[in-house]
């Protein structure tokens, strides 16, 4: 039994986006998305989406993997080129070959739904791969937000900011790099009120696994 909330309950799920050239199959899945609480937008063919390649933030696409012109697989990997991040892909497909499937789980498909598949099986992937669409949202956002501040500091402050996050106090960043420890104390102040943060473990957390250019000298740098 297809498992779907009330009308009343309906909250912005996320975005589908839907390309299948069967018009009677891209209806009902269009209906029942919609009614699930997800915003939709369908198109007729892989090529009529690339005229327009708009995707919503964040969003799922639900691709049928043979179409005439431009396949599923080969869609997916144009959008490579055409978006900032990946893009949740869902196949629908009745007769894929091993090499197609292959190829798609390769460039990174979430999942395929095999004619013919139950609403609730469709409504379950969508909800997986709407999951990933929304951390990967939201890993860009927090990505962009930390290069927005990172490029307020001055080059020195990045200096600092580079022995910061590896846990070094005012007095040893002096002795690495020949700048008093007074004046290293007011440029740890100023990374810390540009980056927005109000202690160092946080700091270090809103930088963990970025790559911030070591100083260019350890040595008699100016301050």
């Amino acid at each position: 039994m297809t498992t779907l909330p009330s009308t009343d309950a309906l909250t912005d799920l996320g975005h589908v986006v839907v390309i299948d050239d069967d018009p009677s199959v891209r209806r009902s899945l269009c209906t029942m998305l919609e009614r699930a609480g997800y915003r939709v937008t369908d198109y007729e063919s892989a090529d009529a989406f690339l005229q327009n390649p708009v995707l919503p933030s964040p969003a799922v696409l639900l691709l049928d993997m043979r179409m005439p012109g431009t396949t599923g697989v080969m869609l997916q990997a144009k959008l490579k080129t055409l978006v900032t991040h990946p893009v949740p892909i869902v196949f629908v497909s009745g007769d894929s070959r091993p090499d197609e499937i292959i190829a798609a789980m390769k460039q990174g498909a979430i999942d395929f739904l095999l004619k013919p598949f139950t609403a609730q099986a469709m409504l379950d992937v969508i909800t997986r791969a709407m999951q990933v669409a929304v951390q990967s949202q939201e890993v860009s956002n927090k990505q962009a937000m930390v290069s927005e501040r990172l490029q307020r500091l001055t080059p020195r402050e990045l200096e600092i900011c580079h022995w910061m996050v590896r846990g070094f106090s005012n007095q040893q960043i002096a002795s690495l790099d020949g700048g008093a420890a007074a004046t290293i104390k007011l440029h740890r102040s100023r990374v810390m009120e540009k980056m927005q943060t109000d202690s160092l473990p946080e700091l270090i957390d809103m930088l963990a696994g970025l790559h911030l250019p070591a100083p260019k000298r350890q040595g008699g740098a100016a301050v």
